[in-house]
């Protein structure tokens, strides 16, 4: 089974979306491993050389941003994030539809916002050379991974918003509170 096969048997995204979306998995995947492979050899060195592995708490901090702020679009655009509609089955449908835009555009232009005030502090941290203690990380290149991760979330919220109330408008009743719908 070619990589193209096996892509379009386990994603169910379509088109570019479904690229992206093997992309964003496989960096999280990657970084994982890497998160793995740091702890292992930090015990190890630690509890058998009695030399633990320099800067592996600056990797860990580094993966883990990678990890969190790649899945974020992956979580939005699927609708996995958390849903509690205690009062969705007492109000009418068109209620419920208008929290749920108010939602989408309150929840995208917040990412939107918190991606330009991020970006800004990753210049700040690139025009003063801040880097990490021991490995000399530039923390900006970090900050501007976390800033275009969440302008791409704020994206696929306004995608997943339009998507689900224009294009689906039943789905809205059917997402579980685990966000796996319908």
């Amino acid at each position: 089974m070619g990589l193209r096969t096996w892509i379009r048997a386990h994603y169910d995204e379509a088109g570019p979306v479904q690229g992206l979306a093997f992309a964003l998995d496989l960096v999280t995947a990657l970084a994982l491993m890497t998160l793995m492979l740091i702890t292992c050899i930090d015990v190890v060195g630690r509890y058998f050389f009695n030399s633990p592995l320099t800067g592996s708490s600056e990797m860990t901090e580094v993966f883990i941003a990678v990890v969190v702020f790649a899945q974020m679009p992956r979580v939005t655009w699927r609708g996995g994030h958390v849903v509690v509609d205690v009062l969705d089955h007492f109000v009418p449908s068109v209620w419920s539809r208008l929290c749920a835009c108010i939602t989408v555009l309150l929840v995208s232009g917040s990412f939107f916002g918190l991606g330009l005030r991020v970006w800004e502090l990753a210049e700040r941290s690139l025009k003063r050379g801040e880097a990490t203690e021991y490995l000399a990380i530039p923390v900006g290149h970090v900050v501007q991974y976390i800033a275009l991760m969440s302008w791409i979330t704020a994206a696929t919220m306004l995608v997943y918003g339009f998507f689900t109330m224009v294009c689906r408008p039943g789905r809205l009743r059917h997402l579980s509170a685990e966000g796996e719908g319908e």
